[in-house]
C-alpha cells in the first residue's frame, strides 16, 4: 500500500489528544499518512475535513472523517487489539469510558488552569490545584493493587489518560517528584520509558500542503 492510499492523520506531536490517537493507531499497527500541523497556521485541508480545526483528525480512505481522539482510539482498536486494551481484566469498557469522560472534563479543566494560571483568577487556580490533586490521588489509589487502572494489563483507560497526567507532571517536574503518588509516578514513568512511547513521539517535519506526509506506522510493540 502506498502512502497516497493510506488514511490521513492530522496531528500535533505534543497535543495529548493527538498522542492518545497515535498510541492506538501504532498499537493496532494501522498505517496512516501523518500530517504534522502548525496549530497557529492551520492548513485549509484540515479545516475542510474538520471545521473545528483541532487535532487529531483521521480521514479514512473512503472519505469518512473521525474527529475525536477517543473515537480514533476505538476505531483502531476495534480493527486490531493485540493486547486487549478494550477488554481489561477488571471492569468493563463502559467503566473505562466513564473514567475517560471524567478525565476529559473534570481533570482537563483543572489541568488547563494549573498549566496557564495567568489566564484565570487566583481563586480559580487554587480550586483547580485542589481538584487536580484529588483526581491524581484517586488514580494513585486505583493503581495500587495491580499497577494499571483496570486490572493486570494496560488498557484503553491507561493509554487515554497517560498523556494528560504527563502534561500535568511537566508543569513542575520537581514538585511532581515530591508528591505522595508512587503508584501513579511509576505508572507514568513506565510508559514514558516504553518503546511504544518512543514510537509515537518521534518528531516529524511540519506538513507542507500539496505534499505527501510521512507514513506513520509501527509493528506491534509491547505496551507498559
Amino acid at each position: 500500500m502506498n502512502a497516497s492510499a493510506l488514511p490521513i492523520l492530522y496531528s500535533f506531536r505534543r497535543c495529548p489528544y493527538a498522542m492518545r490517537a497515535r498510541l492506538a493507531l501504532a498499537h493496532a499497527g494501522l498505517a496512516c499518512e501523518l500530517r504534522e500541523i502548525n496549530l497557529r497556521n492551520k492548513p485549509q485541508a484540515l479545516l475542510a475535513a474538520s471545521p473545528k480545526g483541532t487535532v487529531p483528525v483521521l480521514v479514512l480512505q473512503d472519505g469518512k472523517v473521525i474527529e475525536q481522539s477517543l473515537d480514533i482510539m476505538l476505531h483502531a482498536l476495534q480493527a486490531h487489539d493485540p493486547d486487549g486494551w478494550l477488554t481489561p481484566t477488571e471492569g468493563t469498557l463502559q467503566d473505562m469510558l466513564a473514567l475517560i469522560a471524567r478525565n476529559d472534563g473534570f481533570f482537563k479543566q483543572a489541568l488547563d488552569r494549573c498549566k496557564y494560571p495567568e489566564r484565570y483568577s487566583a481563586e480559580a487556580v487554587t480550586q483547580a490545584q485542589q481538584d487536580a490533586s484529588t483526581w491524581l490521588s484517586a488514580l494513585n489509589e486505583q493503581l495500587a493493587a495491580t499497577g494499571f487502572l483496570f486490572g493486570m494489563n494496560p488498557s484503553l483507560a491507561d493509554m487515554a489518560l497517560r498523556p494528560f497526567v504527563r502534561q500535568f507532571a511537566r508543569i513542575d517536574e520537581a514538585q511532581w517528584a515530591e508528591q505522595p503518588w508512587p503508584h501513579l509516578q511509576d505508572w507514568l514513568q513506565r510508559w514514558i520509558d516504553s518503546a511504544l512511547f518512543a514510537e509515537i513521539m518521534e518528531a516529524y517535519p511540519g506538513w507542507v500542503p500539496g505534499t505527501t506526509g510521512p507514513t506513520f506506522s509501527t509493528s506491534s510493540v509491547a505496551s507498559a
